[in-house]
């Protein structure tokens, strides 16, 4: 009886911590997530300077207060390229997560819906894509166009639908053995009624969380691409295009073009990523899994 009740505080204080561990997490995820909107959304506009701007006699300036991060080997502010760069990474992860989830929740509800041939038809060919390691088929679409945000964005997307099919497969399949959904069936609703009517709704918060986790995953990508030459065109401003011209500066003794457009793509995506772990836990808090993307 001692041993008890000197255990339930215990446990009691462990879960009021982890709790508390949660929330900060969660209060701190969101706080980052909202600087960088406002930063890619306001500096631009606010700061009247051309991030392309060459001045051969401010190139490689450390950081100091007229250039917080210091200037490159073409003169040009780094906080100012860091956000442009930002600015595209964030487009191309939304737009590549936004079609990547479309389409995946497309094809998951049709095989689930479906089922039989159609099923394993879908699922044959989602296993064999990604059989494939996901950078080396995003650099074979790539390398068939000219390098750009469209051509990125769209070789991420193909290549990051088949995890949300997956998902949304497994929810419909789950969804269809439910009494409301044979009622509906039993009532006379046609298979496409109850997909659309019952079983689309159902899934779409797990679509939802898919997508969301997808953006940080999908901003890696663009700056991997273009880190190797096949993403952007090398004088835009891009993440992966700043941290591969700085590779000569850090060799010749300049450390600082290096880790402000690696600390621009990490804590971005680990804000993000920290929102939806806190999304997923609410959602389906029995669920300890984690959503591999």
């Amino acid at each position: 009886m001692t041993c008890d009740s000197a255990a339930e505080p215990a446990w009691r204080s462990y879960g009021t911590s982890r709790r508390a561990t949660r929330a900060v997490r969660v209060r701190v995820s969101a706080a980052l997530v909202a600087a960088t909107v406002l930063a890619v959304l306001l500096v631009p506009p606010l700061v009247q300077l051309d991030q392309q701007a060459v001045d051969l006699s401010a190139k490689l300036l450390p950081p100091s207060w007229a250039h917080p991060f210091g200037t490159d080997d073409l003169g040009r502010d780094l906080l100012l390229r860091c956000v442009y760069g930002l600015r595209v990474s964030l487009l191309v992860g939304v737009v590549a997560a936004l079609a990547a989830t479309v389409l995946g929740t497309a094809v998951g509800v049709s095989a689930g819906v479906l089922g039989g041939w159609v099923d394993r038809g879908v699922m044959r060919v989602v296993d064999t894509v990604s059989s494939v390691p996901h950078l080396l088929l995003g650099i074979f679409i790539v390398a068939m166009f000219r390098p750009g945000v469209w051509p990125v964005a769209v070789s991420v997307a193909l290549t990051h639908w088949l995890s949300t099919a997956r998902i949304v497969r497994a929810e419909v399949l789950s969804l269809r053995s439910r009494s409301y959904i044979d009622a509906a069936v039993s009532g006379g609703a046609s298979r496409w009624r109850v997909a659309v009517r019952h079983l689309l709704p159902a899934v779409l918060p797990q679509a939802a969380l898919a997508a969301v986790l997808m953006v940080p995953h999908a901003m890696w990508h663009e700056s991997a691409l273009s880190f190797l030459g096949l993403g952007l065109p090398t004088h835009l401003a891009s993440l992966g295009n700043l941290i591969q011209g700085a590779r000569g500066s850090l060799l010749a003794g300049q450390w600082w073009p290096t880790p402000f457009p690696g600390l621009f793509i990490i804590v971005p995506t680990l804000a993000i990523a920290g929102l939806a772990g806190a999304w997923r836990e609410r959602i389906n808090p029995r669920r300890r899994s984690e959503l591999m993307l």
